[in-house]
């Protein structure tokens, strides 16, 4: 009698990564004024004016900062806020 052996791929779990913070990253462009990324920083999030100095500065001198972070729904929604604002914006996986 032949004993039914399952399949291997049967047996291999899916390792699941989990939910990592996700960032919303703001990128430098040739656009808009420093000022008006200071304003934007101050009026969305509601930054004091020292950090949001700081992140613009970070964007200006960097090429980009992370402006926010948390789910991946509230990442999407800051990453089109930005774009409201005509700011380039994208969102990513935190992985440090």
């Amino acid at each position: 009698m032949e004993v039914e052996r399952p399949d291997a791929e049967a047996e291999s779990f899916a390792v699941a990564e989990p939910d990592l913070p996700w960032i919303t990253l703001v990128h430098n462009d040739p656009v808009n004024l420093m000022s008006y990324v200071t304003y934007v920083f101050q009026s969305y999030f509601g930054y004091s004016k020292d950090k949001a100095t700081k992140l613009m500065l970070d964007v200006h001198n960097k090429g980009r900062a992370v402006v926010s972070s948390g789910s991946r729904e509230e990442m999407e929604r800051d990453v089109q806020a930005m774009h409201g604002y005509g700011l380039w914006a994208t969102l990513q996986q935190d992985r440090d």
